[in-house]
């Protein structure tokens, strides 16, 4: 039996069970395999113009560049490599903010955006920028109207998360790259966790900056992207990392040539077999909750469930201690919220801001369901839950 064109094993189920693929995914075998030469045959720097190895390398990396562009309906030559989305994020606002300073200082976002973003624009804030940060309604999904009822006359960029972290929501990025460029705003899109998931097209939904990491679809950490528009219209960033001027000067340092390798295979496999890998994890997600309806009163879906990523679930179950839930599932790989947030004590604060109740946001579980998932993990998975829920529930009760 083949998974997504990968072999998978026919022995028995094995644990943990992994369920946490919005944190990140494991590097798909093929991947690995592109990348393996790069470490140690075709190891030359790619700035290296005066023989064959910086040429091999170089070569390398211009063919990854064509194959994370095309993924996202780009030009070759507006892929800029990063070591990540957090840094492409931070490059985006903090240089489209730079650039466009004399313009206006007024930036839009949402209450739901990752903190990569929202740590940005507070870091802005600190010096003369202003923020709208616009509520969204119980689904998850921002109201366009309101959206453009806030843009004045100072605004040069909105940001927004095109698939959320934590609830999988979508928001409508076409519809809100039409509003930008009606009013002369670049739009930035946090497309980290929807990037080899979904479509996505930055023409299509006029898009002008967005952000990517290959760790979230199968590729390596350590690596992403930055698309930057070239034409229609040009968009100016200002660099956050000076010496030598490395990717056309918007990001100096020597390229990761086997990571950047790994995140083009990563997108070569993904736009090969995006819908029936997409299909099939949908199919999953529907099982998953069914089977958590079928044997739990009390849960609540966080998140609208058909503007949705395929594979996330995010799930608050009624009276249960949310860090006495995630221990008992010990053989169980899921989440409480962001991995990037979930050290702190904090009720998640996209939960909060579809008004989820504090107790409600602590007994949430986000489930991310992935390439090699199957469907006995997944009943194994409704079982456990089912069973620790009602176990702690009965506890709640019994305590006087």
């Amino acid at each position: 039996m083949k998974v997504f064109g990968v072999p998978s094993t026919s022995l028995p189920m094995k644990r943990p069970v992994y369920m946490d693929h919005h944190a990140t995914t494991p590097v798909d075998p093929r991947v690995v395999e592109a990348m393996a030469p790069y470490f140690t045959e075709i190891f030359g720097n790619p700035a290296s113009r005066n023989h064959v190895f910086g040429w091999r390398a170089e070569e390398a990396v211009e063919t990854a560049r064509a194959q994370v562009a095309e993924l996202i309906g780009a030009r070759t030559r507006e892929i800029v490599f990063t070591s990540g989305a957090t840094e492409s994020i931070n490059t985006a606002l903090k240089g489209a903010a730079a650039a466009r300073r004399t313009r206006g200082n007024h930036i839009i976002t949402l209450q739901t955006e990752h903190r990569a973003v929202l740590d940005s624009l507070n870091r802005l804030e600190e010096g003369d920028f202003r923020v709208s940060y616009l509520p969204v309604a119980p689904g998850g999904l921002v109201e366009l109207e309101r959206l453009e009822r806030t843009i004045s006359d100072e605004t040069i960029l909105i940001s927004v998360l095109l698939a959320n972290n934590e609830i999988g929501v979508i928001q409508p990025v076409g519809e809100i790259g039409r509003i930008a460029r009606r009013h002369g705003i670049v739009l930035h899109v946090d497309a980290a966790q929807a990037v080899g998931k979904i479509p996505v097209s930055v023409e299509r939904d006029e898009i002008d900056l967005l952000s990517l990491t290959a760790h979230k679809f199968y590729g390596p950490k350590g690596v992403g992207a930055l698309y930057v528009r070239r034409k229609d219209p040009r968009i100016d960033v200002r660099a956050l990392i000076d010496g030598g001027g490395h990717e056309r000067g918007f990001r100096s340092g020597t390229l990761n040539v086997p990571g950047i390798v790994g995140l083009g295979k990563a997108c070569e496999i993904a736009g090969s077999g995006m819908g029936g890998e997409s299909r099939r994890l949908a199919g999953l997600r529907d099982r998953l909750l069914d089977g958590l309806r079928s044997r739990l009163d009390d849960l609540s879906v966080n998140g609208d469930l058909d503007a949705r990523l395929p594979h996330n679930l995010n799930v608050s179950f009624s009276a249960v201690d949310g860090e006495s839930l995630l221990m008992r599932l010990d053989d169980i790989a899921v989440s409480s919220g962001s991995a990037c947030t979930t050290a702190t004590a904090r009720p998640s604060h996209v939960l909060r801001a579809l008004g989820v109740s504090r107790s409600l946001s602590q007994s949430s579980l986000r489930f991310g369901l992935g390439r090699w998932n199957t469907e006995e993990e997944i009943d194994y998975v409704v079982d456990k839950v089912a069973i620790v829920v009602t176990r702690l529930r009965e506890l709640s009760t019994a305590t006087p």
